[in-house]
């Protein structure tokens, strides 16, 4: 009966409920647009990773014989420890650049974090160890300094790792998602304590150099260098989460620009820094550059005088 006398509105109830799909699935749309739209803007970007990563692979790789054939007839425990490891974050770092597209891929964002998790735990591993290295006496040979660098690297690495595993996948807190902004403080909140942390580890090695116990780290200028440059760069990137955190656009691109910086300087930096002289084919070549890098930085004007 109520059928009868109201068909119209039957046809309207019947309308409505077909033009709510339209709209959801063009949301959908929208939102899709919107992170190809991201993933499409960071192009050069993605492309800059990839090749300084390749090519800092194949540099590895076509150096590899010489440097394997130096370890053999008299590689140091650390050395040998240091270029292993070197290797497999290399090559974790390689695939992290590779598949940036997952940060925009639905279904991808626990392969993702998976990857960026292993990726910074490795790189992080590779600064702890050589901070650890650097406060302790220059035993390039001792099994003991060996294991007290690495037990203290991975208590750090393995701390770390916890904390942003139990955040990222317990909480949800798009820790290594580029495309978010500063829309999530406590991404931003944890940055800042991380590089804080880092900034004030390196602001310590740097205050042990200009101190009375400067004896204790290695006296290579080289050394000294590379904590001058990870303390600048620690601040710096402090200084992006910092303006991030406040919603500034300009954080964003520049912790942006720490992060390009970072996985693809990083490595050939470490290497240049704590690897590359080992590697020269005479023993000879590689005292005349410590014993010039030790002149160049005054350490035996005392003699002279």
């Amino acid at each position: 009966m109520w059928r009868r006398r109201f068909p119209e509105a039957q046809i309207r109830i019947v309308d409505s409920s077909m033009s709510e799909s339209p709209s959801s699935s063009s949301i959908l749309a929208v939102d899709a647009d919107l992170r190809s739209d991201d993933c499409d803007r960071f192009f050069w970007y993605d492309s800059f990773l990839v090749v300084l990563s390749v090519l800092f692979v194949l540099y590895l790789a076509l150096q590899a014989r010489k440097n394997l054939k130096r370890l053999a007839n008299g590689g140091s425990y650390v050395v040998i420890s240091y270029y292993a490891l070197l290797w497999f974050v290399t090559l974790l770092n390689l695939a992290w650049s590779f598949f940036q597209a997952w940060q925009c891929s639905p279904g991808k964002e626990v392969a993702w974090n998976f990857l960026s998790l292993f990726t910074t735990a490795g790189m992080l591993c590779l600064e702890i160890s050589l901070m650890a290295f650097l406060l302790k006496d220059n035993c390039m040979n001792s099994m003991e300094t060996l294991a007290r660098t690495f037990l203290v690297s991975g208590i750090v690495v393995l701390v770390d790792a916890l904390l942003k595993t139990i955040y990222v996948f317990g909480f949800s807190v798009p820790l290594f998602n580029r495309n978010v902004g500063s829309t999530h403080t406590v991404k931003w909140s944890l940055w800042i304590i991380h590089k804080l942390l880092l900034a004030m580890a390196y602001g310590f090695i740097l205050f042990v150099h200009f101190s009375k116990r400067r004896e204790k780290l290695p006296p290579r200028p080289a050394f000294h260098n590379y904590i001058v440059v990870m303390f600048v760069f620690s601040a710096i990137a402090l200084f992006s989460c910092g303006l991030a955190g406040l919603g500034m656009s300009l954080g964003n691109w520049l912790y942006d620009l720490t992060v390009l910086c970072y996985h693809s300087l990083y490595l050939p930096f470490l290497y240049a820094t704590f690897l590359a002289d080992f590697f020269q084919e005479e023993d000879f070549l590689l005292d005349n550059a410590y014993y010039s890098e030790m002149k160049d930085a005054g350490f035996f004007d005392a003699d002279l005088e």
